[in-house]
């Protein structure tokens, strides 16, 4: 418990914080739309359950150390590519993502490939596919805190804070992306991007996660003009006392 008297420990626990809150925005969008497929009763409970899911692999991952380092050992070799185990859960992840955001970004242009899409999704399906996605986001956050931090109350606790921001954020997060579409395929193209991002990982070609951020900032500022213009265009004009309407 010496940490907590140590100042540098404190600035630890802050930046890791905000470091992982960062990291877990990719985790909130896909959290969002795989609820939003859910009957709107459920969507909360979801989201609340698939964020739970999130904290409790990460501290696990966290007391698995030995584990974790034996998961980034080199398991075979491929021409001039060492693959360890987290190459390949990045890749298959990545795949995943990429088949996932594909499949719902067709279904919003041309709708579901059957009549009832959105009725079949069941509540363990939507669970199985967050909490399979968590493992994916949780690996990169636990390697960025071992990275940052060496006590390991520090990791865990600025973990259980940022998750519990992001249960605060995320369902404004969710219900704003649910009442605007375009948003929503914003969103969906983020977690395309974020796939291939995996795939380049697990192929040893890192992506600066921060080019990846400041692109998905950058259009989502856009598309905030862009709302507002839509909403202004589409309220009703009030005429000059006076005017004439033609």
């Amino acid at each position: 418990m010496d940490w907590i008297t140590d100042p540098q420990a404190w600035i630890a626990l802050v930046t890791l914080t905000a470091v992982e809150i960062v990291l877990g925005i990719d985790n909130i969008v896909f959290i969002s739309i795989m609820a939003g497929r859910l009957p709107a009763a459920r969507r909360e409970r979801a989201r609340l359950i698939g964020l739970g899911l999130a904290m409790l692999i990460r501290i696990a991952l966290l007391f698995s150390l030995v584990w974790l380092m034996r998961l980034t050992a080199p398991l075979l070799t491929l021409l001039w590519l060492e693959v360890s185990g987290r190459d390949l859960i990045l890749f298959g992840g990545g795949l995943f993502l990429l088949a996932k955001s594909t499949t719902e970004i067709h279904d919003n242009l041309e709708g579901p490939s059957k009549p009832a899409g959105r009725a079949t999704a069941t509540f363990v399906g939507v669970l199985a596919q967050i909490l399979f996605m968590d493992v994916i986001f949780s690996l990169d956050s636990v390697i960025t805190a071992i990275g940052l931090v060496q006590e390991l109350p520090v990791m865990v606790l600025a973990i259980v804070l940022a998750v519990l921001f992001m249960l605060f954020a995320s369902r404004a997060i969710s219900g704003f992306v649910e009442r605007h579409p375009t948003v929503k395929m914003l969103a969906l193209s983020f977690l395309l991007m974020i796939g291939i991002a995996l795939i380049a990982d697990g192929l040893g070609l890192h992506i600066p996660r921060g080019y990846i951020y400041f692109a998905m900032a950058f259009s989502l500022m856009v598309e905030m003009l862009n709302l507002k213009i839509r909403k202004r265009r589409a309220s009703p004009i009030v005429l000059r006392k006076g005017a004439r309407a033609d």
